[in-house]
């Protein structure tokens, strides 16, 4: 790739942007695409609309002209390269929902040029990249990949929130149609990514993602369902993976929650039980993964149910203070969180319900829970804790005053133990 050659990045999110400012910060110069004009706007004047990413790496990018966003996508055509960073969520029924992918497809595709290499990094079912996405480029090009132009896959690997997830160090796995594809696109990333990993083609690429993402929700399952077999113990799950996690062999800490959250653990391993249903291959232990994990906002909700009754208290005559609306701590991110399962399910109970979330001061329009839009997190005083029957905890940010709550709260439930070490042993205290 010629030094000063042009990359566009199309999807501007929790995957294309930091993936932008690495390429950026590494002296290529990045186009981003996206379809929302706020967001585009926003990025170009150097601002961040995500938490954790930094206002002054974005402002030095465009300043020195390394960066700029574009909602026109016809200037795919100056790119050398396009890398495509766009949702795969799921349609009804736990079907894949590839329409981000496919209409990024459409919308570039007249505008490849021969030479031009394109890579997908959404996470999706193996034959994605060789095939639909394939046969949309080829379709509205008239150029041949793997001939024409080259094409790959490597799937995104961000944590966001974590610290130690950046995208320089994390090691990139990367498939591609051919030989020469792969080649093209090994020759990009070392650009900005310290360790490449190839694999011999797109599918084992996007298996990989899959393989990595599966194991995650598997174990999730196998604690959730622990902390409530130990529940009826009298054992405290939190407690038993401490002491396990000393093993310094066969054993990795995996945590119980209220649910599954974000964009990818509880959407892909469906993106493989429906492609696998293709070959006529049952995916059982996926699905009853899906289950245990699916049911853990219920339990939560019986149990908060448990702890009002303690006082004498029923949902339908409380007030509940949501504790955390993101899908994880310390980001700003609430895509297929479980608070919103959770709130929808106390609404159903008819609980009068609030949130507290440092990170989401207001809550966003989204395509899963648009009717809590516009909602504002309520501010934490000793006043407005105690005015709840119950805080719920569903959601441990760092930038929470928990010592105040647990002075002044009346009743909390805690799906992350984040009260543990306060109130262990409390009345008022109560694990879910």
């Amino acid at each position: 790739m010629a030094p000063d050659s042009l990359i566009g990045i199309i999807g501007l999110g929790y995957v294309g942007l930091p993936l932008s400012l690495r390429f950026a910060q590494c002296g290529s110069r990045v186009l981003g695409l996206d379809i929302d004009s706020a967001k585009v706007d926003k990025l170009n004047a150097g601002q961040s609309y995500i938490l954790h990413i930094s206002e002054t790496d974005i402002a030095s990018a465009v300043t020195e002209g390394r960066f700029s966003a574009t909602t026109d996508f016809s200037r795919a055509a100056e790119c050398s390269a396009l890398i495509i960073c766009v949702p795969t969520p799921l349609a009804p029924g736990n079907q894949p929902d590839l329409s981000f992918v496919l209409n990024t497809g459409r919308a570039i595709a007249p505008y490849l040029q021969k030479g031009q290499l394109v890579v997908l990094e959404s996470t999706t079912y193996p034959g994605t990249t060789d095939g639909e996405l394939r046969e949309v480029l080829e379709e509205g090009s008239g150029l041949k990949a793997g001939v024409d132009f080259h094409l790959a896959f490597s799937p995104e690997r961000e944590d966001p929130g974590n610290p130690l997830s950046d995208v320089a160090r994390i090691p990139k796995v990367i498939g591609g149609l051919t030989p020469e594809c792969q080649k093209r696109a090994m020759a990009v990333y070392g650009r900005a990514i310290q360790t490449l990993v190839p694999v011999d083609s797109c599918r084992i690429a996007e298996a990989v993602k899959l393989t990595e993402n599966i194991f995650r929700a598997v174990n999730i399952a196998m604690v959730n369902e622990l902390k409530v077999v130990y529940d009826k113990m009298g054992i405290d799950v939190w407690e038993v993976i401490e002491a396990a996690k000393t093993k310094p062999f066969g054993f990795m800490p995996f945590y119980p929650g209220p649910g599954l959250g974000g964009h990818c653990i509880p959407i892909d391993p469906f993106y493989l039980t429906w492609k696998a249903r293709q070959y006529g291959q049952e995916t059982r232990f996926i699905e009853l993964a899906g289950e245990v994990n699916t049911a853990m906002p219920s339990y939560v909700i019986q149990r908060s149910s448990e702890a009002l009754a303690t006082v004498g208290k029923e949902l339908s005559t409380s007030r509940v203070l949501l504790l955390g609306i993101a899908y994880k701590p310390n980001v700003d991110d609430d895509r297929e969180s479980p608070a919103y399962v959770l709130w929808e399910l106390l609404e159903e109970a008819k609980a009068d319900v609030a949130y507290h979330d440092p990170h989401v001061p207001v809550i966003r329009p989204s395509r899963e829970h648009g009717h809590f839009a516009g909602r504002e997190s309520v501010a934490l005083t000793p006043e407005s804790i105690a005015s709840f029957d119950l805080v719920l905890l569903a959601t441990n940010h760092k930038a929470v005053d928990y010592p105040l709550i647990a002075e002044h709260a009346k009743l909390i439930v805690d799906t992350r133990n984040a009260f543990g070490s306060l109130l262990k042993g409390k009345p008022h205290y109560h694990k879910a």
